[in-house]
């Protein structure tokens, strides 16, 4: 994998975000019907938002090692929620869009969710890994300090080459 498509499956599209919103509140929805199986969720998700699903596993490995229950109360008073832990910053927008927080222990719709909020980081800063980073936090110092986490992830799975792994 080359440091160029890390992020993105597909060239990056700069999407509106009510359109974005109606497309993943729809299809939240049918997932938690049943409509996909949770192993094909990560490669959906990241083909539906144009972003690497190797990342999006390599976050969920890092948050939480998969633990689609994983719930964890932050310092800060907020919470974190699924395998790829969902910020409860983020319970408002989502839930304004038809998908209540608790759905986030969907294995799928928290793959999803991630996804979507990948994808936002890529708009802001594009195909990179300070869109990884920012993933976790917009602080510089923890913002690369995640990117890196997840960077040694994807070297360990053998995803990425060690001599690309640099922010």
């Amino acid at each position: 994998m080359s440091n160029s498509h890390l992020i993105a499956a597909a060239p990056a599209r700069r999407h509106r975000s009510h359109a974005l919103w109606h497309g993943f509140a729809a299809f939240a929805l049918a997932l938690l019907c049943g409509a996909a199986h949770a192993d094909d969720c990560f490669n959906e998700a990241a083909a539906y938002q144009g972003v690497n699903p190797s990342v999006l596993r390599a976050v969920a490995w890092f948050e939480s090692k998969g633990d689609a229950a994983a719930v964890n109360r932050n310092a800060n008073g907020s919470i974190d929620v699924g395998q790829l832990q969902i910020n409860s910053i983020h319970f408002g927008d989502l839930a304004r869009q038809g998908v209540p927080h608790r759905a986030l222990t969907d294995p799928c719709v928290n793959v999803y969710v991630a996804a979507w909020l990948l994808k936002q980081k890529m708009v802001k800063y594009g195909n990179t890994w300070r869109a990884i980073g920012a993933y976790h936090s917009e602080s510089p110092k923890l913002r690369d300090a995640y990117a890196r986490s997840i960077q040694k992830i994807l070297v360990t799975w053998g995803e990425l080459q060690v001599a690309s792994a640099s922010p």
